[in-house]
């Protein structure tokens, strides 16, 4: 079964750091892009960092020069540095990512994780 796995989550105080980390399991023969959203209570989901199948990557405006988001292409991994987190970072945070099961031709399919909860403390 093809799963996104998330991990890292926690409860921190304002200006420190955590690294989310999500893992692609199962039948994947390839990831493309892939990606990090957050929902917030309340609020919709939002894109917060891409990183393209060619590496390139760019960035919510509210998380530049603090988040930095990486892959490794060889493991269907992907991680999110976070430094000097803010209150207003407090939201759910999903791995979602392009995916092609099993062959070259079948995908990509936008999957998604089950999130990791990030409470940042003021």
């Amino acid at each position: 079964q093809t799963q996104l796995v998330e991990s890292g989550g926690g409860l921190v105080q304002a200006g420190e750091s955590l690294t989310l980390s999500c893992v692609g399991t199962g039948p994947i023969f390839k990831i493309g892009d892939m990606a990090w959203y957050r929902q917030a209570p309340g609020k919709q989901r939002e894109l917060v960092a891409r990183i393209f199948d060619d590496g390139g990557t760019n960035y919510a405006d509210s998380v530049k020069g603090r988040f930095t988001i990486s892959r490794d292409s060889g493991k269907n991994a992907m991680s999110l540095r976070m430094n000097s987190l803010k209150p207003e970072d407090t939201a759910v945070y999903y791995c979602n990512a392009d995916v092609f099961i099993a062959s070259p031709d079948n995908g990509p399919y936008s999957w998604w994780g089950q999130g990791t909860q990030v409470t940042v403390s003021s």
